[in-house]
């Protein structure tokens, strides 16, 4: 009897151990058990794509490579679909050798397909997410990441980093477009429906595989709260208030089992995530429960004080468990490895990090799966598909917001003459913004897609349905007066850091925008504004010009959707009603502060706001006062007493963050690496001390707030940077003066030279022909100093002046 009992118990314990069991754990632990150091540490590096080849795969053991922004296979802007599967056989191929007794982990190839498939000429773009937060439609999130995983698959890529979960609360921030909402609860809302659709339901057969992709959270955490909303800047607070506020969307996500997520670029008060044990170790993986693996951003272990992108074992030790080290992965292999080996790498946290990496690939099948290329879900004819551009053309009919329908001149009747005018109306650059194609969406004319519709051929197709004509001029111009104009219009593309702002102010009273809409209002004829933007922007001069005005957002590359929501059908009716309502707050001024769902005076259209046509309402007229000093004449003042210059703005910069605005006396950049101060000049602290400490690269910059063109001051062969300053310590390397000069314009030049021959603490005035920078003509975004070196400088004034030497002292 006690026999029989014991047995059962045994039996009973036997099952119980069997049914704890994880084999995911279990196969991961045997191949963790096989690999050596050198596999080990391989497998916690993605290369760019640009960067590595296939024989640098099999040769580091690299568990994952990326294409960037700007890398397609080739080497070019963009690649066939052909390509990228071949790139993607012979990447998968390098990692599965099992030569010289390898292991042979499959890689991922992880892709920033954030709005689409958006590296692909042939793939839908959808609206970015600042639209589809409008639409306020969470299955439609999910029916969108469907889409996307399937094109993504057919490609032969198995990791996209998506979603961006930020919640940007200052609309200054470049990256605003990325985000849903303003509002916690809508990015929440969103979160479990956009892992879900990419990534399959957890635990059914399909998870992660078939048409379906690992995801990626982004950026943990509280990247959208930076201050000013600077990128890569630092969120400031009560860190319970701040995880709150900016983690709302992980626990749904991880609830939905979301397999990696990617550290911020940001700081929280001072610390860099990419650093941050205490968050992404003991709160993301401890506490929250998250057991994928951590993914760091775009060389951003190398912002960590004391880190390079080639050297930093903090970032392994803090809980990043894969470095994106796209171009600096080789130093960085060989450090890792090396630090391994002398102990100074904690082993244990190697092993963790890679059993991660492992477990994911596990339940991804990529152990199991056969060469991209021979997989049923590689399968480029979906890419483009019609099933998938309609589901794309109801997200752009979604995130429509109408703001202004007065005398409900919308949706537009049959047999009108139709103006279409503006620089956004033939433009699939203008309407689809950043990712796309490239990093910055920039220079991409229409005959790169191959599958899409410009706002105007939508336009065009829906009115001659209905016996209406559409003309297409984008300066508005005609030689027969059109019954009605729908002005496209709005912000050129442009990605993080490039896309930061001052202010929120779109256009000052001079802007080509504002003077068409009021040519076309002073000819009496019926305006329609369509206005393209990543954040809500500062317009109220452009809507009080305007009979109607939508805020389109960037709605990708079906335009026809804008066409479904403008243009009634043949009976007059409309064929689809305004839905959306705004996820951000729309600013009455231009000054840019965060106001975020306040109904004051500072907001001209609260958060959740948005017309049907079932509303009558309308507008009065807004008040044209920006808020902002929009003074446009330059006086050439740079700086003075020691400060910017009325209308400018002085910055300190280092590796850990590029753009820290100077608002008090005594200042430093986040890394050390350079440091402000008040001195005396011919008044009590009149001047700046600038101080290079020599640790890293650092810049002071002064900047203007938009483009200033030099031409007012005179020939620019003429005229000259003249500063006031005093060398304290000149450095004994190069020390760089940079010049911003417009979009995509910089110029530099080695001042170490002229620095070493200034007399040693004596004010100096130094005159520097612009044309020592090169071609003088441009326009003025920046002035700066940089350098490695320690050294320091003070400065009291600088001016860019009319000179009579064209004599350059610089070598």
């Amino acid at each position: 009897m006690v026999r029989n009992i014991l047995a059962a118990l045994s039996i009973l314990m036997l099952t119980s151990c069997s049914m704890m069991s994880d084999p995911v754990t279990d196969r991961a632990s045997e191949i963790l058990a096989q690999m050596t150091m050198e596999e080990k540490v391989g497998q916690i590096i993605q290369a760019d794509i640009s960067a590595v080849t296939p024989e640098d795969v099999r040769k580091y053991h690299l568990g994952s490579v990326l294409n960037g922004g700007n890398s397609a296979p080739g080497g070019g802007k963009v690649a066939d679909a052909r390509e990228w599967l071949a790139l993607a056989d012979a990447f998968w191929e390098a990692s599965t050798d099992k030569g010289d007794g390898r292991v042979g982990i499959p890689l991922i190839w992880g892709t920033d397909a954030v709005h689409g498939h958006n590296n692909l000429q042939s793939a839908v773009i959808f609206p970015h997410n600042i639209g589809l937060g409008a639409a306020n439609d969470p299955d439609l999130i999910g029916r969108i990441a469907e889409v996307t995983a399937r094109e993504v698959r057919a490609t032969g890529q198995e990791w996209t980093f998506a979603p961006t979960l930020a919640v940007a609360r200052d609309d200054r921030w470049g990256r605003t477009y990325e985000s849903y909402s303003e509002a916690p609860d809508i990015v929440a809302a969103y979160a479990g429906s956009m892992v879900q659709g990419l990534q399959g339901q957890s635990g059914a057969e399909d998870f992660l595989t078939s048409d379906h992709v690992i995801a990626t959270a982004k950026h943990f955490v509280g990247d959208g709260g930076t201050e000013q909303g600077i990128d890569k800047g630092d969120t400031q607070g009560d860190l319970e208030e701040i995880l709150t506020l900016h983690g709302a969307g992980y626990g749904p996500a991880i609830s939905a089992d979301v397999q990696t997520v990617m550290a911020s670029f940001s700081s929280i008060n001072g610390t860099k995530m990419h650093g941050y044990k205490a968050l992404l170790t003991d709160r993301l993986k401890g506490e929250m429960g998250f057991d994928g693996f951590v993914v760091g951003d775009w060389n951003g272990h190398a912002e960590i004080p004391g880190c390079t992108a080639g050297d930093c074992d903090a970032a392994l030790h803090a809980g990043l468990d894969m470095y994106m080290a796209p171009d600096s992965w080789r130093e960085l292999y060989d450090n890792l490895l090396d630090a391994a080996k002398n102990g100074d790498l904690d082993l244990d946290r190697l092993d963790d990090a890679v059993m991660r990496i492992l477990k994911v690939k596990l339940r991804a099948g990529l152990f199991d799966a056969p060469k991209p290329s021979e997989r049923a879900s590689s399968n480029a004819s979906l890419l483009g598909s019609d099933a998938h551009r309609e589901v794309a053309r109801e997200a752009v009919r979604k995130s429509l917001v109408l703001l202004k329908n007065n005398s409900s001149l919308l949706p537009l009747q049959s047999g009108q003459t139709v103006l279409i005018a503006g620089s956004g109306a033939d433009s699939i650059e203008q309407q689809s913004g950043g990712w796309t194609l490239n990093w910055q969406g920039t220079g991409n004319s229409n005959d790169e897609f191959a599958h899409a519709e410009t706002i105007y051929a939508g336009l065009k197709t829906a009115l001659e349905a209905i016996d209406s004509r559409a003309i297409l001029s984008v300066d508005g111009s005609y030689t027969a007066k059109p019954d009605v104009a729908i002005v496209v219009f709005g912000e050129q593309p442009y990605a993080e850091f490039r896309g930061d702002r001052s202010d929120l102010v779109y256009e000052t009273d001079g802007g080509s925008d504002l003077a068409l809409l009021k040519k076309l209002k002073a000819a009496d004829i019926p305006v329609i504004s369509v206005f393209l933007s990543g954040r809500p922007l500062w317009v109220n001069p452009h809507i009080n010009a305007s009979d109607a005005f939508i805020a389109a957002w960037l709605p990708g590359t079906e335009g026809g959707g804008i066409a479904d929501v403008l243009i009634a059908d043949t009976q007059g009716q409309a064929r689809y009603d305004f839905t959306g309502k705004l996820s951000f707050s729309w600013p009455a001024t231009g000054e840019g502060t965060p106001i975020n769902g306040n109904e004051g005076e500072k907001v001209a259209f609260p958060f959740g706001y948005g017309l049907g046509y079932g509303d009558s309402k309308t507008l009065a007229a807004l008040s044209e006062d920006p808020g902002v000093n929009l003074d446009s004449r330059f006086t050439g003042k740079l700086v003075e007493r020691g400060d910017a210059a009325a209308g400018l703005q002085m910055y300190l910069g280092d590796a850990s963050n590029a753009n820290i605005p100077v608002t008090t006396l005594t200042a430093e950049s986040l890394g050390g690496a350079i440091k402000l101060s008040g001195i005396d000049y011919r008044a009590q602290e009149d001047s700046r001390a600038i101080q290079w400490q020599g640790g890293g690269k650092g810049e002071w910059s002064v900047r203007t707030s938009r483009a200033i063109d030099l031409s007012a001051l005179g020939n620019a062969a003429n005229l000259a940077l003249v500063i006031d300053w005093k060398v304290m310590q000149a450095p004994k390397a190069e020390a760089t003066m940079l010049w911003g000069c417009g979009a995509d314009c910089a110029r530099q030049a080695d001042i170490g030279p002229l620095l070493s021959t200034l007399s040693p603490q004596s004010w100096t005035r130094s005159v520097i022909p612009l044309t020592c920078f090169g071609d003088p003509a441009g326009e003025l975004t920046r002035i700066g100093l940089s350098g490695d070196d320690a050294m320091q400088i003070a400065i009291h004034a600088a001016a860019i002046e009319a000179a009579e030497t064209a004599e350059c002292p610089l070598p």
